[in-house]
């Protein structure tokens, strides 16, 4: 069951101009159910991406690399499949990308390269790019601004619940629209997570500024979140601009319009990446990692995900057993090599489980224990090395997880 996590309200999830959305049944893995989503941008659309860093990566993700280097500021479609990941199928899966690519842009009367491709799903398969064209008709046919909440049906995997989030923010006296949508349950870690994201706002904004918000709000989000420490082979979050809300073009992300769209974007995708991890296959428990007194972000992360991927962590969460000396190992392997044990607290929520590096005179197990049997969690360490602070998402670890990757393909 999903951690506090309920399915969105599509009435909660504002259109954004100049995006509609559409939804079909094309039968790529199962019968009778959403997996081919097809979304159209209006002209003066700018689109930006940031993707997986796995190496393997799937042929979808190399040819939306190739689409925005040459056409991110007319991009006019995307086009999602889901029960095939398309990874892992050498030039052939390459030819099937461009080809699905091909019978969207001959639909809409626009050139292949102004399309971008995805996929999600089983690796190593051959994509059926016969039924993605068949079901083309009946997505473009339903396309509707309003489709958000049946979108975000359409893209999911193992996840039990779709997930969207919105937010309306005021900017140069105009109302300006932030919508996104994600998937992913399993497979997941930073840079990126087994997911994919996709967040539209009608703001108007350079467009050269699109490819640093999207790598600022992936590593606000996306970039802080773990289930199981693998990193997929299809990774993918797109921004999307349309330009429609009418204000003054932001020309800089530290101006207050730029601010203010920065947070409302950061909302968004955190609301989305905290989603998947709620989400997250066989997860009982949402954890919050915090680090402190770093002497900079990159090491309080390191640290923080160094708990946040320990199996021996995440099975203790599940088990609610305060074997909390588990966390502190994970923070002594966590590669800082001047890291002084003598200085370090631990803390679940308000219980003070370790000071200076040894169990605290007042901890006591049924305390941790208390802590352990909640849904929702924060542990919390600090280094004592500096001002910098840094936190990921993570959740437990249980025997459903193992079942559902056991049986992912039956």
């Amino acid at each position: 069951m999903p951690v506090n996590l309920t399915a969105p309200d599509p009435a909660q999830l504002a259109p954004v101009a100049g995006v509609t959305l559409g939804i079909a049944e094309a039968g790529i893995r199962k019968a009778n159910r959403k997996d081919l989503v097809v979304v159209s941008l209006d002209e003066g659309a700018a689109v930006a991406g940031v993707f997986t860093t796995n190496r393997f990566c799937a042929a979808p993700v190399q040819i939306c690399r190739q689409h925005l280097a040459t056409h991110a500021g007319s991009v006019r479609a995307i086009l999602v499949n889901t029960g095939n990941a398309n990874a892992g199928t050498g030039a052939d899966g390459l030819a099937r990308a461009r080809r699905s690519c091909e019978a969207l842009a001959a639909q809409l009367g626009i050139q292949p390269e102004q399309v971008l491709p995805f996929s999600t799903g089983v690796i190593m398969e051959t994509l059926p790019v016969d039924r993605i064209e068949a079901g083309l008709p009946a997505a473009l046919a339903n396309r509707s601004p309003s489709n958000w909440a049946r979108a975000a049906e359409g893209i999911m995997t193992t996840d039990t619940l779709p997930k969207a989030a919105s937010r309306t923010v005021a900017i140069g006296g105009r109302e300006v629209h932030v919508t996104g949508i994600s998937k992913g349950a399993g497979m997941i870690k930073p840079n990126m997570a087994t997911m994919l994201g996709f967040v539209a706002t009608d703001a108007v904004i350079d467009p050269a500024l699109l490819q640093p918000l999207v790598k600022a709000a992936a590593d606000a989000s996306f970039n802080r979140i773990t289930i199981d420490g693998d990193t997929s082979t299809n990774d993918s979050f797109v921004l999307i601009a349309t330009g429609k809300a009418g204000h003054a073009p932001i020309q800089s992300l530290t101006s207050p319009e730029g601010l203010a769209l920065q947070q409302a974007v950061f909302e968004v995708s955190r609301q989305l990446a905290q989603a998947i991890v709620r989400d997250g296959e066989g997860a009982t428990k949402f954890i919050a990692v915090q680090v402190d007194g770093g002497r900079n972000e990159d090491e309080c992360r390191q640290v923080a995900y160094a708990i946040a991927h320990s199996p021996l962590v995440k099975t203790a969460f599940f088990a609610s057993d305060p074997n909390l000396g588990r966390i502190l190992a994970a923070v002594g392997y966590a590669g800082i090599a001047d890291l002084d044990q003598g200085l370090i607290d631990l803390f679940l929520d308000d219980v003070h489980v370790a000071r200076e590096g040894g169990r605290h005179p007042a901890y006591r197990e049924e305390d941790g224990q208390r802590v352990m049997k909640q849904s929702e969690i924060t542990v919390r360490v600090d280094l004592h090395r500096g001002p910098a602070t840094s936190t990921v998402w993570t959740c437990d670890l249980s025997h459903d997880y193992v079942s559902i990757n056991a049986d992912y393909r039956s």
